[in-house]
């Protein structure tokens, strides 16, 4: 099965490959016919670390096909400016779609512009203030759950979390908490199964192995709720959630409206990326915290300072000042979001090296936010780093950039900082004896098996 899993990795790469110039360099660490899928697969952060030292762009090979790594934050950077040569696409992105369709953040260029639009209104910071008041709602009915000493699975627990976030800002009290559980579970499996999905043929997708059933049920599940729940939003009257201001939102130029399977592409694209990317941050936010007990200490400071013990609201956010750190600090460092894919739409030049129409490139926010010119000691949990105003944006790029920056920027990270500033008000987490917590391959970068145990502070 091993041996079928790498093969098929090699080849789902080989069909996107494109064109490659044989001036970028091949990156150290190959092996015979696999190439660099298993040691990529293996230990992420350390093969991307080791790729970065050797050039701007390496070439890697995966089977008989390459792909082409951008290892340069100024030449990430072009990719992000230039979304139209750099298109959506790639093994990644493709099977992304086979959950999600073609919503905003795997549409193509032709699309994205208008969805674009349509979408923005939901995200205006008028909007914040509401859908912040329901964060710390939902914070606390998961933090009112904890006992003092117990063992909690900590990713497990963030999940739920934000899932409860997105479910109650997005659909209001119209899905029910069955559903929400039900999203949470199709969630899981889903982001456990697809970077499978992602690295084999889509051939083998479609057989029964791999988990290829649990998960096939799993997202016609999650799209037949969403489906139904619009389908009835539009009869029903108007909320001021998120999936209202969705269904009221027209362009502007053009006066046009998200079809029905347009919005539950939408919707869909929000519960998964806007679930586990920040369940991830605030999993390795605490287990970060827990290493550091010096900046743990006077994180505990600060929100004994502004909260005295409540719950964190949007307007304590601009006193937050060292938690807003800890998760800026926490995206670099375990970036949830660590390889995604682009096609080249057109030949071009990148970096002084042409690449043809087809080529795949790939790009890694680990990678970019692991460069010592940029970030001195890289590897070093350091929030106080972002003092430095001189830090430049396009090394930082958790939400990508450019006209394909996440929409859900800022909702994010209002979440994020909210919910680690109540957990800090009232709780430590503490990590168990002799514990080792290593990265799980998945669609995020999230910690594998993060076991720690719950102490109530006074």
């Amino acid at each position: 099965m091993k041996r079928r899993y790498r093969a098929g990795v090699a080849q789902s790469f080989a069909r996107q490959s494109g064109a490659f110039v044989k001036t970028i360099p091949v990156a150290r660490g190959g092996l015979p016919l696999l190439g660099h899928a298993i040691p990529l697969l293996r230990d992420p952060p350390a093969f991307l670390a080791d790729v970065a030292t050797q050039a701007d762009l390496v070439r890697l090979r995966l089977g008989v096909g390459s792909a082409v790594l951008v290892c340069s934050p100024d030449l990430t950077d072009r990719v992000f400016r230039d979304d139209r040569t750099f298109d959506k696409g790639g093994a990644f992105i493709d099977r992304a779609r086979d959950v999600v369709g073609n919503g905003l953040s795997n549409c193509p260029h032709h699309m994205h512009r208008r969805q674009r639009r349509l979408l923005q209104p939901a995200f205006q910071p008028v909007r914040l203030p509401a859908y912040a008041e329901t964060m710390t709602v939902e914070i606390d009915r998961v933090l009112k759950s904890w006992r003092d000493g117990a063992v909690v699975d900590v990713n497990e627990q963030m999940s739920r979390l934000t899932m409860n976030v997105l479910t109650a800002t997005m659909f209001s009290d119209t899905l029910p908490q069955t559903a929400v559980r039900e999203a949470y579970e199709d969630a899981e499996t889903i982001v456990s199964g697809i970077i499978r999905r992602m690295l084999v043929p889509a051939a083998l997708t479609r057989l029964p192995l791999l988990g290829n059933g649990s998960f096939d049920r799993a997202v016609a599940r999650m799209r037949r709720t969403v489906t139904t729940l619009v389908a009835h939003r539009r009869d029903s009257d108007e909320r001021a959630d998120l999936l209202g201001a969705v269904l009221a939102a027209h362009d502007p130029e053009t006066g046009d409206a998200l079809s029905d399977d347009e919005i539950a592409n939408e919707v869909l694209t929000f519960l998964m990326a806007g679930t586990e990317t920040t369940a991830t941050a605030l999993s390795w936010a605490l287990h970060l915290l827990a290493e550091h007990p010096e900046i743990e200490s006077r994180l505990h400071d600060e929100v004994d300072t502004v909260l005295s013990g409540r719950s964190a609201a949007q307007a304590d956010l601009p006193r937050l000042e060292l938690t807003g750190r800890v998760i800026t600090e926490t995206l670099r460092l375990r970036s949830p979001g660590w390889l995604f894919t682009r096609i080249v739409t057109t030949d071009t030049v990148l970096g002084g090296h042409p690449l043809a129409a087809g080529t795949t490139v790939v790009y890694s926010p680990l990678l970019v936010h692991h460069r010592p010119e940029v970030y001195p000691e890289p590897t070093r949990f350091d929030p106080d780093r972002w003092l430095d105003p001189t830090i430049p944006r396009t090394a930082f790029i958790p939400f990508a950039g450019g006209a394909r920056r996440c929409i859900g920027d800022k909702f994010a990270l209002v979440e994020a900082t909210l919910a680690l500033a109540t957990i800090a008000s009232r709780w430590r987490l503490a990590g168990l004896p002799g514990a080792r917590v290593r990265p799980a391959m998945a669609v995020v970068l999230r910690p594998k098996r993060l076991l720690m145990r719950t102490i109530r502070r006074a």
